[in-house]
């Protein structure tokens, strides 16, 4: 019997800076958002979407039951506190229940020592279901992550496994890869829409373009990859519920697919840099994603590019007369060369100034970024590359903020 729709609250975390986004396309998929803080999502939802959600969210990191959150001051009030939450609704007598964890400015600061005492208290709550009162963990898995933040212990149970940013179509990624997600924000924060030029002059393993071009040909992120919910069989096989979420993802990107391809003009999303390895390996991620066929990844200095008659100078790629340039130039930290990061912020503003009527959102870790290509942002927005901070700059044309 399938799971009302109210019987988990789901909780998402997400970069910081892109909740808004992940807010409301959890809202998009027919679910209503009962918290929204900093990193974090939370709604209401049931089996079914478990699998909605995993496939279709494009900004989130993963998706996560939350069991419960209480205080805990004691190793007692953790084991004790622990055991009541609902996991005999959940984990089956032969469950893997895996746990981690982290611990921050609270009493109970050891994580191995509060790794353990979760994992008896689990034991303790599920035991009595099991043959003999004995649990052989050879089942399907249930990842247990808690966070013990200032004494206040929140416990999870993730239903993704690899984090939603691996799509699967990223087999080569250039140095210093963008994370999928946090190039779909970058799109969404741009106030690009299907439909609309876009182009990223420094593409690397074309990421940027790729998650623009899922976008526009509606296509789920999670279309190709698997999920370690799809072990689970809390009364109904969630492989099921999978299956059907993913025959109906799959039909909505082939009636996009169709609908394009028979247009006369399909929309033009480019991808170019200098190095011509990295627009072989951006080809090649395209064609994985499904997306080759919207997609021009051609190789280019994009300090000596302009828009001329609605033609990249010497490209070939011709644009109407507004779209939006969305890109994560270098910033030096990986490569170790920042100086020659900043003087290529400071040679690609030009080019930037010849699209004036193009929305344009810039990532980069350069607090002073708008001097170097002297443009101050319509907006800024905190983000992280990995574990660099750095700011979205965002300039929007007079009527085409989002």
């Amino acid at each position: 019997m399938d799971k009302t729709v109210n019987d988990y609250l789901l909780s998402v975390p997400v970069a910081f800076g892109v909740e808004s986004l992940a807010a409301r396309e959890i809202r998009l998929l027919g679910y209503r958002t009962e918290k929204v803080e900093d990193g974090r999502i939370s709604f209401l939802g049931g089996d079914r979407a478990i699998c909605r959600s995993n496939i279709w969210l494009r900004f989130a990191e993963r998706v996560q039951i939350k069991l419960g959150d209480f205080t805990a001051l004691n190793f007692n009030d953790l084991f004790e506190q622990t055991k009541e939450l609902r996991w005999r609704d959940l984990l089956p007598p032969d469950a893997s229940f895996p746990v981690t964890g982290h611990c921050l400015s609270s009493t109970l600061g050891s994580v191995p020592a509060c790794q353990s005492i979760i994992k008896k208290a689990i034991v303790e709550a599920i035991k009595v279901a099991a043959p003999g009162n004995w649990l052989s963990e050879s089942g399907a898995p249930y990842r247990v992550n808690f966070n013990i933040i200032r004494d206040r212990v929140t416990i999870y149970v993730d239903t993704s496994g690899d984090g939603l940013h691996k799509r699967g179509y990223r087999a080569n990624a250039a140095l210093a890869p963008i994370r999928e997600t946090l190039a779909a924000a970058l799109v969404g924060l741009s106030g690009w829409r299907p439909g609309m030029a876009l182009w990223d002059p420094f593409c690397g393993s074309g990421t940027i373009a790729i998650e623009a071009a899922m976008m526009a040909l509606n296509r789920a992120p999670g279309l190709e990859r698997g999920f370690a919910a799809e072990a689970w069989d809390n009364g109904t096989p969630l492989k099921r519920l999978f299956d059907e979420e993913r025959a109906q993802a799959r039909a909505a990107y082939e009636e996009a697919r169709g609908g394009l391809s028979a247009a006369n003009s399909p929309v033009e999303i480019a991808g170019s840099d200098l190095s011509r390895q990295y627009v072989h390996t951006a080809r090649q991620n395209a064609v994985n994603a499904g997306t080759s066929r919207l997609i021009r990844f051609f190789q280019m200095d994009a300090k000596h590019m302009s828009l001329q008659n609605n033609e990249l100078s010497q490209s070939g790629v011709r644009f109407p007369d507004r779209g939006c340039v969305v890109s994560n130039p270098p910033y030096g930290e990986r490569d170790d060369d920042l100086p020659a990061a900043r003087e290529t912020c400071r040679e690609w503003a030009p080019t930037l100034a010849g699209f004036p009527a193009w929305n344009k959102c810039i990532i980069s870790a350069f607090d002073d970024f708008e001097r170097l290509i002297g443009a101050t942002a319509g907006k800024r927005r905190k983000l992280r590359n990995g574990k660099i901070k750095c700011q979205a700059y965002m300039y929007y044309s007079a009527d085409r903020a989002p």
